[in-house]
């Protein structure tokens, strides 16, 4: 009887990968963008901005310092469709005599010009708001007519953890002014068990207060969990599997083939059309549409990237299938290796 065979090493499955897709052909700048996104959603290194109002690095010289010291807004992360996460925490607003609001507004959009060419997410943390620290609410209004179609058109996602009747009733009045479209965005979770689902919640930086807060929520509400709480047991992989198994699986199911079936059908589609679209690994799809592919996939049915007129969803479906593997398939000891290939000359 054969011994079981080794699982393709980072190597080999990348450099596979990589070759299918012709990356040296690339020009240069494509070229990086290719192996970034490849390294990006393998290394699941956390690209968390440390809070400003905790970091000692923060230097004075930063032309929002007054501002950007309390740590009211931080970069923290990627949710699980790989766009940037900006969170707002209420709680550290200082009381409004302490604080210019202009000055806060012009931070926020010095902060977003560096992510809105590309897609993003706000989780907005609203307890802490109340009559000391909250703008008027003409300042509410300026500022959303201050962010114009480039910062609404990319946000994919407003998550608004602990919101209060106040949120539904200031929704209410700024609703005319709101487009249905933006309205869409719009999530609210009662909990931080409900925003865990969503994105991931080990590169969250939740202030302490926050916490404290959830904490004393659920315990308020302690009793016997309903029964659609309860976490059903664990069922084993479908054979023809993709998304969320192990390379070793895939291969054992696969015939032995070194390339996984979805990551050689997204890498040929972009091969022969992407490959002079800029910005290709940069935007999301929608999350329907990833998980219907998902499942096709799950389920080795065929899928036609034609039939979804959008070049960047091949492209997100690779990212996914990268992000979702249970064990890191960029490891730092390959991560030099690896890097190197973007140095190969053309």
């Amino acid at each position: 009887m054969k011994g079981r065979q080794e699982a393709p090493s980072l190597p080999s499955l990348l450099e596979n990968a990589l070759t299918s897709f012709n990356v040296h052909c690339l020009p240069q700048s494509c070229r990086h963008e290719a192996v970034a996104a490849v390294l990006a959603a393998g290394r699941r290194r956390p690209s968390v901005v440390p809070m400003a109002g905790q970091d000692p690095t923060l230097s004075t010289s930063h032309p929002f310092y007054d501002v950007a010291r309390h740590g009211i807004l931080q970069v923290a992360g990627d949710d699980r469709f790989g766009r940037r996460v900006v969170t707002f925490s209420c709680c550290r607003m200082p009381p409004s005599h302490e604080l210019d609001h202009q000055r806060l507004l012009e931070y926020l959009k010095y902060m977003l010009d560096q992510y809105v060419e590309n897609d993003y997410t706000i989780i907005y943390f609203h307890y802490g708001l109340n009559s000391r620290n909250k703008p008027s609410l003409g300042w509410l209004q300026s500022a959303y007519k201050e962010f114009d179609r480039k910062y609404k058109k990319n946000l994919k996602a407003l998550y608004v953890v602990h919101p209060t009747s106040f949120i539904k009733v200031l929704w209410n009045l700024f609703k005319p002014l709101i487009s249905h479209k933006f309205g869409k965005k719009v999530t609210y979770f009662n909990n931080l068990r409900e925003l865990r689902e969503h994105l991931k919640y080990d590169q969250l930086i939740v202030p302490p207060e926050v916490l404290r807060y959830d904490e004393k929520l659920q315990s308020m509400h302690q009793g016997r969990p309903p029964p659609s709480a309860k976490t059903p047991p664990p069922r084993p992989p479908l054979p023809t599997q993709q998304f969320g198994v192990s390379l070793q699986y895939l291969k054992d199911k696969n015939q032995g083939e070194l390339i996984p079936p979805v990551l050689r059908f997204t890498v040929t589609y972009l091969r022969e059309k992407g490959l002079r679209t800029e910005g290709l690994f940069r935007r999301s799809a929608s999350v329907q549409t990833v998980r219907e592919i998902q499942r096709l996939y799950n389920h080795g049915k065929p899928v036609n990237f034609d039939d979804y007129g959008d070049i960047h969803i091949p492209a997100v479906i690779l990212k996914t299938f990268l992000r979702e593997l249970p064990q890191p398939l960029l490891t730092f000891q390959a991560y030099e290796q690896i890097l190197g290939i973007t140095c190969i000359p053309s």
